[in-house]
């Protein structure tokens, strides 16, 4: 009986050859390009941030970084993680060193959203950390009107500009800030 019942309630096989199939569509976007993301989720969608988010969990800012904000963050990738002198991360990384670590980190963070252009006219910017950082744009040379060069943030310079996040924009840099009375702790 349950055949003749599934039977009687398919449409005939002519039917069934007369509907269009949907043509495919497109492959969906990525989530992070369809959902605006924070500063943490973004920077853990990146896939490139690994050694930094550690120590942002370690240092529990996790949570402060994941808040409304807005926050600039200068984000070291994993290869500026590896120019660190050997033992450095892990050193920093003890529990012991806890706030050691923040004062590094919040060294690369500043309150309030500054794109590229907005720091092309600073001169330096007070971090979270309460530690002035400098800002030094080098000039290579003029393309018709645009202004050809590199912005340094400290020691390090900017590889990536402008990655928007709902909370604040992240400047991913080549090098680790180390604030001036850390060097000497953190090697």
């Amino acid at each position: 009986m349950r055949r003749m019942m599934s039977a009687a309630c398919r449409p005939p096989a002519s039917a069934e050859a007369k509907r269009e199939k949907p043509a495919p569509s497109a492959a969906p976007a990525p989530l992070a390009a369809t959902i605006p993301l924070d500063i943490i989720d973004t920077a853990l969608a990146s896939g490139s941030f690994r050694k930094l988010l550690s120590a942002v969990i370690a240092s529990g800012l996790g949570e402060t970084l994941k808040g409304s904000g807005p926050f600039t963050i200068f984000a070291p990738g994993d290869t500026a993680f590896e120019e660190l002198p050997a033992g450095a991360l892990d050193n920093l990384l003890k529990s012991e060193n806890r706030e050691r670590l923040k004062a590094v980190l919040t060294f690369h963070v500043v309150p309030g959203r500054l794109t590229a252009a907005d720091l092309v006219n600073i001169r330096s910017l007070m971090t979270a950390s309460g530690k002035e950082l400098p800002l030094r744009i080098a000039v290579s040379g003029l393309a018709g009107a645009e202004l050809r060069g590199s912005l340094r943030v400290g020691a390090a310079s900017i590889t990536t500009a402008d990655i928007a996040c709902t909370n604040g924009v992240i400047h991913v840099i080549d090098g680790v800030l180390i604030p001036t009375d850390e060097q000497g702790d953190s090697k």
